[in-house]
C-alpha cells in the first residue's frame, strides 16, 4: 500500500514535471498525455491532468485530492532539455522522487551555458539570419543586426521595468521601425518593411499561434483560444508601433510595399539557416552538442517549405514544413533518445511559423484595408497547415515508433 506522504510527494512532482513541461513550450495536449505516462509508471494508471498555457490541476485517481501548479515563466532550451531528461528518467524509474525533485527545484537557477556577452550579441546574430531568409541585401542584414541590437536592450529594460514589459511589442516595433525607415528614406536600403521584421521576429508570437492552432485541432479548445486571442493582441500591439512609426516619419506608400531584395544569391537561405542555429544556440542556452540535429530539422522543415511553396503556394509549404519539422524531430529523438524532442523541434518554428507574414497583414490593413483582409485570410489558411501538419507530423512519428522500437531491440 502507498503511503499518503508518498503520493502527495508524487501528486507535487507530477504537478513541478507538467509546468515545467508547459514553461517550455510544449503544447498541453501533449503535456497531458506525456504526464499520464509518468503518472503510470509511478503507479498512478488512472491519474487525472488538467493543462492550461498558465497552470495545471493533476489528482492521482478519481475523487482523490487534486493539487494546482502555477508556471512561473518560460524556460530556455537548455532548461527544457533538463525536464525532458526528469520525464524519461521517471518513466524508465532510473530516478528516484527525491533525484527529479532536486533537478526540477534547480531548474530556474541553471546558470546560462554561455557569457552575458555572447547572449546580447545572440540577438543580432538571429535578426542576420533571419534578414539573410527573407530580405537579403547587404543594408538590409547590417540594419537587422542593429536593430537586434536594440531590441536586446529594450528586453533587458523590459526585464527591470514593468511598464516596458507590457508595452514592449509596440515600443521595440517603433524604435526598430524608425531606424529602419529613416535609413530607406535616407535612400541607404530598400524594402523596409522586410527589413525592419528581421529584428523584431524574435519578439514575435508565431509560435505561440500555431500551437494554439494546434491545440484547439487536438480539442483542447480553452488553452488554444487563450493563446491565439493573445497572440493576436501583441500582433496588434506591434502594428501599432510600425504605423506609429510611419505617421511620426510620414513614410511614403511606396516605400510600404512588401519587396524582396536579393544581393547573396543561392548560398543566403542555407548561411542563414546555420546562423540562425548558432544564434538560437547562443540566445537559448543550448548545448552545441545539439546544433548537427538541430541543423538537420531546422534544414528538413525549410526544403519542405520550400518544395510545397514551388508546387502549390504558402499553404501547402507550410503543411509539409510542418509535418517535416515534427516528424523529423520525433524520429530524432527516437533514435537517440539523449536527444529532447522538443528542444530539437523549437527552433525549427523560426522558419516555418508566419509570424512576419501576420504582421505584415495586419500593418496592410491600416494602409490598404482591401488588400488586408486578403492578406489575413492566407495568414489564417497557412496558420491551420502549419497546425495540421505539426498534428500529422506527430501522428506519424507515433506510428513509426513500434517498428523503430522493434528494429533497435536486441535480437
Amino acid at each position: 500500500m502507498v503511503q499518503p506522504d508518498s503520493v502527495a510527494e508524487d501528486r507535487r512532482l507530477l504537478a513541478y514535471l507538467g509546468t515545467a513541461m508547459i514553461a517550455g513550450g510544449q503544447p498541453v495536449h501533449e503535456v497531458e498525455y506525456d504526464l499520464k505516462g509518468v503518472a503510470t509508471a509511478l503507479g498512478y494508471p488512472l491519474a487525472q491532468v488538467g493543462a492550461t498555457p498558465t497552470g495545471l490541476t493533476l489528482g492521482l485517481e478519481p475523487g482523490s485530492p487534486a493539487t494546482f501548479e502555477s508556471v512561473a515563466g518560460p524556460l530556455r532550451l537548455d532548461q527544457s532539455a533538463v525536464v525532458s531528461e526528469v520525464r524519461r528518467g521517471l518513466n524508465a524509474r532510473r530516478l528516484t522522487a527525491d533525484e527529479a525533485f532536486a533537478r526540477l527545484g534547480n531548474l530556474r537557477s541553471l546558470p546560462h551555458r554561455y557569457p552575458r556577452w555572447l547572449q546580447d550579441l545572440s540577438w543580432s546574430v538571429i535578426a542576420v539570419g533571419i534578414a539573410m531568409l527573407l530580405q537579403p541585401g547587404w543594408p538590409n542584414i547590417a540594419a537587422a543586426a542593429i536593430g537586434g541590437g536594440a531590441v536586446m536592450l529594450l528586453v533587458r529594460l523590459a526585464g527591470r521595468v514593468r511598464l516596458a514589459a507590457t508595452l514592449l511589442p509596440t515600443i521595440a516595433a517603433f524604435v526598430v521601425g524608425t531606424g529602419v525607415f529613416a535609413a530607406a528614406q535616407a535612400g541607404w536600403l530598400d524594402g523596409p518593411l522586410r527589413t525592419l521584421l528581421a529584428p523584431l521576429a524574435v519578439l514575435l508570437p508565431g509560435a505561440l499561434v500555431v500551437t494554439g492552432m494546434s491545440e484547439l485541432a487536438a480539442g483542447a479548445m480553452v488553452a488554444g483560444s487563450a493563446r491565439l486571442t493573445f497572440g493576436t493582441v501583441q500582433l496588434l500591439l506591434f502594428s501599432l508601433g510600425i504605423l506609429s512609426a510611419t505617421t511620426v516619419l510620414g513614410v511614403a506608400p511606396e516605400l510600404l510595399a512588401n519587396v524582396r531584395v536579393n544581393q547573396l544569391g543561392a548560398w543566403g537561405p542555407p548561411v542563414g539557416l546555420a546562423v540562425i542555429c548558432v544564434g538560437l544556440c547562443l540566445n537559448e542556452g543550448a548545448s552545441m552538442r545539439l546544433l548537427p540535429a538541430i541543423a538537420l530539422v531546422v534544414a528538413a522543415a525549410f526544403g519542405a517549405q520550400l518544395a510545397g511553396q514551388a508546387a502549390s503556394g504558402a499553404v501547402l509549404g507550410g503543411f509539409l514544413g510542418a509535418i517535416a519539422g515534427s516528424l523529423g524531430a520525433s524520429l530524432a529523438a527516437y533514435l537517440r533518445p539523449q536527444l529532447p524532442r522538443l528542444v530539437v523541434f523549437l527552433p525549427a518554428f523560426w522558419v516555418l511559423v508566419p509570424g512576419s507574414l501576420g504582421l505584415l497583414s495586419v500593418t496592410s490593413i491600416g494602409i490598404d484595408p482591401q488588400q488586408g483582409v486578403r492578406t489575413v485570410v492566407d495568414v489564417g489558411a497557412v496558420i491551420c497547415a502549419l497546425a495540421l501538419g505539426l498534428l500529422f507530423g506527430s501522428a506519424m512519428a507515433q506510428a513509426a515508433a513500434g517498428p523503430l522500437a522493434r528494429l533497435r531491440a536486441p535480437r
